[in-house]
């Protein structure tokens, strides 16, 4: 191997080890708000719908920032991009142990939502120019989702050290945050000494009002529509579930606060699991016939999981040989549940040419935002105003659908010319 190659592989390593790293710095903040939801009705006596709303700072703000600012990206740059979003989050940290109330937590996933707009259109668009053809795109796509999901695992293990057995109201959980700044200024680090290159996703273009309005019109193409309404409706089922599983497993498992938050990172392993798996097995086989299979197991799971869970009284124990069958069945609905976001947002960037990724991200990330908080808010509704079985059976309605939607896009798909 030539010194020149040799040097551009360790650039290339260095470019997806600081994509990773800052991928998992938002996977723990962004997947905090199940964790979080629960402990503001604990600790700030806030009401299940109230809570609820903390996704929407979350997610509305991901959906907005990423509309105005996508497009322009390739221009401001993605390092940059992702050093002042990582920046961000850095200063909120620092502020919650001190104010230690409700408000504080809106204005963190508030941060968080503006923070991951940057970093995700920044990822993505930056793993279409290392990769060079769509089953080495969809490989990487799935492993960094994978280590995002392991970034997810690591936090429901986090909080639930710094949330303990602190009794109700206890303003300890807070300190998580001081060790989330740290891992925020590391990962600036990283990046500040870690060269990109993003000509080639430069759009071509006359200025940025063009780059917007070009923006504006690939969201109007049937094939770009059928993508978002799919990935709509999956990040729906997933943070409905996912949000809410804290608390599913206090309120219906009859589980102590901690043991739910660290019960619930099965489902974040499961996600991570099936990702990283998803990566080898994406790497030889059609996307479609996967997924079909892997929605059709989430219902089943639902189905037989969900009767287990009346009726049920308290744990005899504290430790984990003590849980109910349910409490370790159910979040497994990840394993099947994970290829199905990476994948179809693999085969959608892969059809479109290097300098529309960024656009598209923007695109992708609007729309799984707004999944996110419908999926939350429907669920939390639904939960405080019947029971957490009911929410958790509702995810059927989404799983449905999103069969006929993923059908429909392929059909779109294959007629389109995909570029290596």
């Amino acid at each position: 191997m030539s010194d020149a190659r040799r040097e551009e592989r360790w650039r290339r390593l260095r470019i997806g080890l600081a994509l990773v790293l800052t991928y998992f710095v938002f996977a723990i903040l962004l997947n905090s708000v199940g964790t979080v939801i629960l402990q503001s009705i604990n600790s700030f006596g806030v009401s299940k719908t109230g809570a609820s709303v903390l996704e929407g700072f979350k997610d509305i703000s991901i959906a907005v920032v990423s509309f105005a600012v996508a497009s322009f990206l390739p221009r401001f740059g993605y390092r940059r991009a992702m050093i002042a979003a990582l920046a961000l989050v850095l200063a909120a940290a620092l502020v919650m142990p001190a104010a230690n109330s409700f408000l504080a937590t809106k204005i963190m996933f508030l941060a968080t939502g503006i923070g991951f707009a940057l970093v995700k259109v920044s990822v993505y668009s930056t793993i279409g120019l290392i990769t060079e053809d769509r089953y080495q795109h969809a490989g990487l796509m799935n492993v960094i989702e994978g280590i995002f999901m392991v970034g997810v695992l690591s936090g429901y293990w986090l909080f639930g050290y710094f949330i303990g057995d602190g009794a109700t109201g206890d303003p300890g959980w807070l300190d998580v945050y001081y060790v989330l700044a740290g891992l925020c200024g590391l990962t600036i680090l990283l990046l500040v000494t870690t060269p990109f290159d993003g000509a080639r996703a430069l759009p071509r273009s006359q200025g940025p009002g063009a780059d917007f309005l070009a923006m504006l019109k690939l969201a109007l193409r049937p094939l770009v529509l059928l993508f978002v309404l799919s990935a709509f409706l999956y990040v729906l089922i997933e943070q409905g579930i996912g949000t809410w599983l804290p608390t599913f497993n206090n309120q219906v498992l009859k589980l102590p606060s901690a043991m739910s938050v660290q019960v619930a990172s099965i489902f974040a392993a499961s996600l991570a699991v099936g990702r990283l798996a998803a990566g080898a097995i994406l790497r030889r086989m059609d996307w479609y016939p996967v997924l079909v299979a892997c929605v059709l197991a989430m219902g089943a799971l639902v189905l037989l999981t969900l009767p287990l869970t009346r009726g049920l009284a308290p744990p005899a124990g504290d430790g984990w040989q003590h849980l109910p069958l349910a409490a370790l069945v159910l979040p497994l609905i990840g394993v099947f549940m994970a290829p199905i976001y990476p994948a179809i947002n693999s085969a959608m960037l892969s059809a479109l040419p290097r300098e529309r990724h960024s656009a598209m991200t923007g695109l992708i990330v609007i729309f799984s935002a707004l999944g996110g908080t419908t999926g939350s808010l429907i669920t939390g509704f639904v939960f405080g105003h019947f029971d957490g079985q009911t929410a958790f059976y509702f995810s059927l309605l989404p799983m449905g659908a999103i069969l006929v939607t993923l059908s429909l896009f392929r059909r779109a798909l294959a007629g389109t010319r995909r570029p290596q």
